[in-house]
């Protein structure tokens, strides 16, 4: 039997060029990589570094009290940023609702939060019905991961902030309180220890007060309108705090 000779195998010479476009496009991508990386928000860095650590405190991985990492990724959330003014220009309040009201929208959207400016700065409504049970000057344990960013957040700067406690005008008196001014007060100060306790927050950031229902937002002869009243403002202060300069008249 004779065996047909096979036909030589063509040797294509142009082979390379497959290995030579994956390797070009492998340099695009590794470049585009970096040049993302360098547009990367140093802010959002800084929250991302913020929100990791409040996981392990929150995990139980470092007593809160004694967690001080020391490698240069997670720094205390009070040290994220330099130092600056106290008190922000009206851009920098600009910006801060910007971000409060992106970082808070599913809250917003539900009713929980608002994010309003006023004559002393940008101001964050946390309203009962999302954040305290009646009666009580806790955070419920569902508000905590809002609470949590919003925390991280505020981190990022050195602002000013003070934080009030409000109420409608129904009277309250249960084992724990025996008025609305108890109440506001109680809720105030615990968000305060919050901040100072579990986020670092420098003491000297933080001013807390309650006002009872005598600082409503709505009126009280609704449930609406009473539901609008309970609630405690977050207060980035735009300029130094009224009730603090007239306690200080040299400053």
């Amino acid at each position: 039997m004779k065996y047909k000779k096979r036909p030589p195998t063509h040797i294509s010479h142009d082979r390379w060029l497959v290995s030579y476009a994956d390797f070009i496009t492998l340099l695009f991508a590794f470049f585009v990589v970096l040049y993302s990386a360098a547009e990367v928000n140093q802010r959002k860095i800084g929250q991302v570094a913020s929100a990791i650590q409040v996981g392990f405190q929150r995990l139980g991985a470092f007593p809160p009290s004694s967690f001080q990492p020391k490698s240069p990724v997670l720094p205390p959330i009070a040290h994220l940023v330099p130092p600056s003014s106290p008190f922000p220009s009206s851009q920098e309040l600009m910006e801060m609702r910007k971000e409060l009201e992106q970082l808070l929208a599913p809250e917003i959207e539900s009713g929980a939060v608002a994010v309003r400016a006023d004559e002393e700065g940008v101001v964050v409504s946390l309203r009962e019905v999302g954040y305290f049970d009646s009666g009580s000057a806790n955070l419920n344990v569902h508000a905590r991961a809002s609470f949590d960013r919003l925390a991280v957040l505020l981190a990022q700067h050195t602002f000013k902030v003070r934080i009030e406690g409000h109420t409608d005008n129904v009277p309250i008196h249960n084992s724990q309180f025996h008025s609305n001014w108890e109440l506001s007060t109680a809720r105030a100060t615990e968000m305060a220890r919050l901040l100072i306790t579990e986020y670092k927050f420098p003491p000297e950031r933080l001013s807390a007060a309650g006002y009872a229902e005598f600082h409503p937002i709505a009126g009280n002869d609704t449930s609406d309108g009473r539901a609008l009243n309970r609630r405690v403002d977050v207060v980035i202060l735009g300029k130094q705090d009224r009730r603090v300069k007239a306690a200080n008249p040299s400053n």
